[in-house]
């Protein structure tokens, strides 16, 4: 079945279910194949992967250490992965060579910021997925731009289906669910950080500005790449 159709039955077979129960089902679709979830373990990451904890601890997670993030991030990851039981997280690093390469000085990201998402983010993440047949993302609709009108389920690529279980959900609802199962917070929240990145390209957010207003800013540019449309990034505008 072509994927693009597979994609459209899913969404037309889980309109009414609940977040926890596409991705039981997401993960066990034969037709998908093997499905790993992608997490930034951002600001609010964790709500995911306690869902995924709770149905599956054993889902493959892909976090992409582009080894400029911040130490709080990475203390993060340590901290909710062992909290949650999560038994197979998977550190997806930059090429070693590629980097010395190009951006030996590691200030690519001042002159050509699309170039150091596709060397820190975009081809790591890339080869990492090629064993799966779909990938989990935390992407939302309350973000902006497309994913206004993000699916449930969407080819990629025309190689693999992505699943976005939160897409209707807001910050209030994770929020609430956050606090309800008592999850930690990612440290920069508090701190201001709405919506964390790099820490190169991140920074603080007013109370009245979008929480994605802090990446990249300054800069024309909202997306890191790593979503892809016929394989194409897909480059999109935060919301105003």
């Amino acid at each position: 079945m072509p994927l693009k159709e597979l994609a459209e039955r899913r969404v037309l077979l889980h309109r009414k279910s609940d977040a926890q129960t596409v991705l039981k089902h997401a993960l066990d679709d034969v037709q998908i194949g093997k499905v790993a979830l992608v997490s930034s373990f951002g600001a609010e990451s964790v709500v995911l992967l306690h869902m995924v904890s709770q149905i599956a601890p054993d889902t493959p997670v892909l976090f992409l250490d582009t080894e400029v993030l911040f130490p709080e991030t990475l203390d993060y990851q340590r901290q909710v992965a062992t909290q949650l039981g999560l038994t197979d997280v998977r550190i997806i690093t930059p090429s070693r060579a590629k980097l010395m390469e190009q951006d030996v000085d590691g200030i690519l990201h001042t002159v050509d910021p699309d170039a150091c998402c596709a060397l820190r983010k975009t081809q790591p993440l890339e080869k990492a997925l090629a064993e799966f047949g779909g990938w989990i993302t935390g992407r939302k609709r309350v973000q902006g731009g497309k994913r206004a009108q993000m699916p449930l389920f969407e080819k990629d690529e025309g190689r693999r289906i992505k699943i976005n279980p939160l897409a209707d959900w807001d910050h209030s609802k994770l929020d609430a669910y956050m606090t309800e199962h008592n999850l930690p917070r990612h440290p920069l929240v508090a701190r201001g950080f709405k919506s964390i990145g790099c820490a190169p390209c991140t920074t603080k957010v007013a109370e009245d500005e979008d929480p994605r207003a802090g990446r990249w800013r300054g800069v024309e540019k909202s997306e890191c790449g790593i979503h892809f449309v016929d394989g194409k990034p897909v480059r999109q505008e935060s919301a105003a």
